[in-house]
């Protein structure tokens, strides 16, 4: 199964913004992307990977388009044959594109999961449902990009393990959305809705995708 293998830290210093691919470590003094900050003029920037990094580059409309697409699919943790995939059938179907897009991407198992307050990141939550943590409707679900739908109970396996219990114990910390219905002591979720716009709380402009896939 295809995914990123790098240094985690890289992604969120090439698209200029943090990500929170390591979860706490993100929130602390030890992120990389905190301590490579500096000032200029009136805001803080932080140079991207690489020699050429610290160079000043104005974008282009299709740089800015280009941006947001690597902006989404690194923060969701998809690679580019799969993300391309979303958007042919956010296309495909009735209403708004974009929205139509996130709903795809915030309706993935791992995502799911992460809503939950089960796992710090996206990566964490791939792959404790890759190791088979997790039921859906009762059976085993090991695949991260399985889409939920309304209805769906998504359920941790086994609560008597030591890394599952100390989870679903850090759950009660964690806020779920709107469209997820989650009992924090059994470490379960009904998906009650479909994910509208406004429950994604990460920047993302995704009429910007929409333009660059358009073209």
């Amino acid at each position: 199964m295809a995914r990123y293998t790098g240094p985690s830290c890289k992604l969120c210093r090439r698209e200029g913004v943090k990500l929170y691919l390591k979860g706490e470590r993100c929130t602390s003094d030890k992120c990389a992307f905190n301590r490579r900050k500096k000032t200029e003029g009136k805001s803080e920037v932080v140079a991207a990977p690489g020699q050429h990094g610290a160079a000043r580059k104005k974008l282009t409309e299709y740089g800015m388009q280009l941006r947001e697409k690597q902006k989404a699919k690194r923060y969701y943790g998809v690679l580019e044959k799969q993300f391309k995939s979303y958007y042919t059938k956010a296309d495909n179907q009735e209403g708004i594109a974009g929205e139509n897009l996130l709903r795809l991407l915030e309706r993935r198992l791992d995502n799911v999961v992460f809503r939950m307050g089960l796992a710090a990141s996206h990566k964490e939550a791939r792959q404790l449902v890759l190791h088979g943590h997790f039921t859906l409707n009762g059976h085993k679900a090991n695949i991260p990009s399985i889409l939920v739908k309304v209805g769906d109970v998504v359920a941790v396996k086994d609560t008597e393990s030591t890394k599952i219990k100390g989870l679903v114990e850090a759950m009660s910390d964690k806020v779920a959305p709107k469209w997820l219905e989650v009992d924090t002591n059994a470490g379960v979720a009904k998906v009650i809705a479909m994910p509208e716009r406004d429950d994604i709380d990460f920047a993302i402009n995704e009429q910007l995708i929409i333009e660059l896939y358009s073209k």
